[in-house]
């Protein structure tokens, strides 16, 4: 193992968790290729999304209360929370890390969300996303690569698929924006729209 891999991990165990900007982000993916910390079976490291992204992903969406988000790799649920909050929608968030989902069950619970919102401790790879009418995604290139078939083939035409800071290869997105989160991070939103068409 490199000292730079070495170092990258100390940084994610010491609690010092990178931008998405930042190359040890992308570093953290190569130091765990077997799962571990960077779990949902190595789709991508913990980084909560920071609530001025939620809030966009959720309005680039166009998310209403007729809506069922699905958030895969919820962490501690807050993109499914406050799509029950603003809107009135149905969220599930899906999370290998049953810490993950406690935390999540428990944040529903002081929102006053807890009957619109359910979490499943589940790899986000063999969920059933059919019933989504919107999923949200903070994981990595090669993660939504992986998800992109599964997505493809059980979305109903005109489902909404929103990802932070990470693209699907060669499917363009509907629509593109990059903000300036809290901290000064420019952050890239990317939204597709279901039509039928399976993308391997």
């Amino acid at each position: 193992m490199s000292y730079r891999i070495l170092a990258a991990i100390v940084l994610f165990l010491a609690g010092f968790l990178p931008s998405p900007a930042s190359p040890i982000f992308s570093l953290l993916a190569a130091a765990f290729p077997g799962g571990g910390p960077l779990s949902q079976e190595s789709l991508a490291p913990y980084v909560p999304t920071p609530q001025p992204v939620v809030d966009r992903m959720l309005a680039l969406a166009e998310v209403t209360s007729k809506d069922v988000v699905y958030d895969l790799g919820c962490g501690d649920g807050r993109i499914v929370i406050t799509a029950a909050q603003k809107y009135g929608a149905h969220g599930v968030g899906v999370d290998i890390d049953p810490v993950r989902v406690r935390e999540a069950n428990e944040n529903a619970r002081r929102a006053g969300v807890e009957k619109l919102v359910s979490f499943i401790e589940k790899d986000a790879l063999n969920v059933d996303v059919s019933g989504a009418t919107v999923v949200t995604l903070y994981l990595l290139s090669s993660s939504n690569l992986k998800l992109r078939p599964i997505l493809t083939r059980q979305l109903k035409p005109g489902a909404r698929i929103v990802s932070h800071a990470f693209s699907m290869g060669d499917w363009r997105p509907s629509k593109e924006e990059t903000l300036t989160d809290g901290e000064g991070f420019n952050r890239t939103i990317y939204l597709w729209k279901a039509d039928g068409v399976v993308r391997p």
